[in-house]
């Protein structure tokens, strides 16, 4: 069996999930502006400046899902407002075995890929402790996944990002999506230049902000 494989924040949702939903609960917990942005932003800047490693800081920013106690709620009123950001063009060409794969928490894609109808992977996160329970499912960790759960074969694969370039190399056709989810291209050949940009990418990439 051959299935559609699609990264989803910035390909087939815009802009992010994540950041949006972080957004979406401190507009409803007005105390997350106070207990969590702060610690976020000093992060940040760590980030930034090579103090930080990238899962410490994605760790902190995904922190505010410890302090939602009426999560199930919001994250279900969350997607009846947001759902309409899917893009018109994935929405055109959905398969009931398509496959989402996303770095984003487990929690925040399972409610949009059951509305969809579809498959999904994501980063399994504990939202009790504030813990990764896996690897980030990030740039070659997603080529690692599919190779060890034995998936069938990847017809077409979509991505906004470079960095997934180790997935794109599985499927028979993979293809780089621009322009605010909206304008499907294909995948860049991989001269030297262009892999020189994918191993930045790998290597010092965020995947939210």
């Amino acid at each position: 069996m051959i299935l559609n494989a699609y990264d989803f924040d910035e390909t087939i949702f815009y802009p992010d999930c994540s950041v949006l939903f972080a957004l979406w609960c401190a507009k409803r917990h007005p105390k997350l502006w106070f207990t969590y942005f702060p610690k976020v932003m000093k992060s940040l800047a760590g980030y930034k400046k090579g103090k930080v490693q990238r899962y410490q800081f994605e760790r902190t920013f995904f922190s505010f899902l410890t302090q939602v106690d009426d999560f199930d709620e919001q994250i279900e009123k969350f997607w009846d407002k947001n759902e309409y950001r899917i893009s018109e063009w994935y929405l055109k060409q959905k398969r009931p075995d398509d496959l989402i794969i996303s770095a984003s928490p487990a929690c925040i894609i399972e409610p949009i890929a059951r509305r969809l109808g579809v498959n999904f992977v994501a980063t399994e996160y504990d939202r009790e402790y504030n813990v990764f329970v896996d690897n980030l499912m990030y740039a070659k960790e997603k080529a690692k996944y599919i190779i060890e759960q034995g998936f069938p074969m990847i017809e077409n694969f979509y991505s906004d990002s470079l960095a997934d370039t180790p997935l794109a190399l599985c499927a028979e056709k993979a293809h780089l999506v621009t322009n605010k989810a909206q304008t499907v291209v294909d995948w860049p050949k991989l001269d030297v230049e262009t892999l020189k940009i994918v191993r930045d990418k790998i290597d010092t990439g965020w995947t939210h902000l």
